[in-house]
């Protein structure tokens, strides 16, 4: 109990200097409800928290966390799709007007892909999880064959960005949007050691400031 008295000691903090300095705030959050315009779909590893690391304030951004931030291909076959389930949400109920796969260093699921298929029962549901991103493998295994794990994995990391971003393009609800302009998707890419932001641009990856210039 004394590891989970920090997280009620945490929300002590956050009730007292946030929600109370702010209470105008949440009431206006409480009574108009969400409109964020910024869908972000991120992973579930504890370094990385979108909300801290673009510094955005409560209904600014509508986030998705999954294992390796993948956006699976459209299945509409009537069975439980979590992230599908959410990027609806965003997308036809919210009016988000931009989506941004959020990749990073050190994932433990690209890891995981990388290492090739476990014949484990600890892996029974993240192996066909990351099966998702099977062709970023692939990819890095054929190009960079030559380096090392380390930096096959980091490849692996950003061309699985791509795939989710060619994903996001399988459910027509999103393409129609982004073919009339409506909407807008992104990759980016957070190196946790260095603390660079990166998004794609063509084959790139470049700092996220230099986007706009």
């Amino acid at each position: 109990m004394e590891e989970v008295k920090d997280l009620i000691d945490g929300y002590k903090r956050f009730h007292k200097e946030s929600f109370e300095k702010k209470r105008e705030f949440y009431d206006r959050l409480y009574k108009e409800g969400q409109s964020p315009r910024f869908l972000v779909i991120s992973c579930c590893d504890s370094r990385v928290h979108p909300v801290q690391i673009m510094d955005t304030n409560p209904g600014d951004i509508f986030v998705i966390r999954n294992v390796a931030n993948l956006v699976p291909v459209n299945e509409p076959d009537g069975k439980s799709h979590g992230t599908s389930a959410a990027m609806e949400f965003a997308v036809k109920h919210l009016n988000v007007k931009h989506i941004i796969v959020l990749g990073h260093s050190q994932c433990g699921g690209i890891k995981t892909l990388m290492e090739g298929e476990h014949f484990s029962s600890e892996y029974s549901f993240v192996d066909p999880w990351m099966g998702v991103a099977k062709n970023a493998r692939l990819s890095a295994l054929e190009k960079h064959k030559d380096k090392s794990f380390e930096e096959q994995c980091s490849y692996c990391e950003k061309s699985s960005i791509e795939i989710s971003l060619n994903n996001l393009m399988t459910f027509p609800w999103i393409k129609e949007k982004c073919d009339s302009g409506e909407l807008n998707i992104h990759g980016w890419y957070f190196n946790i050691k260095t603390g660079a932001l990166l998004g794609q641009r063509g084959e790139e990856f470049i700092p996220v400031n230099e986007l706009t210039s």
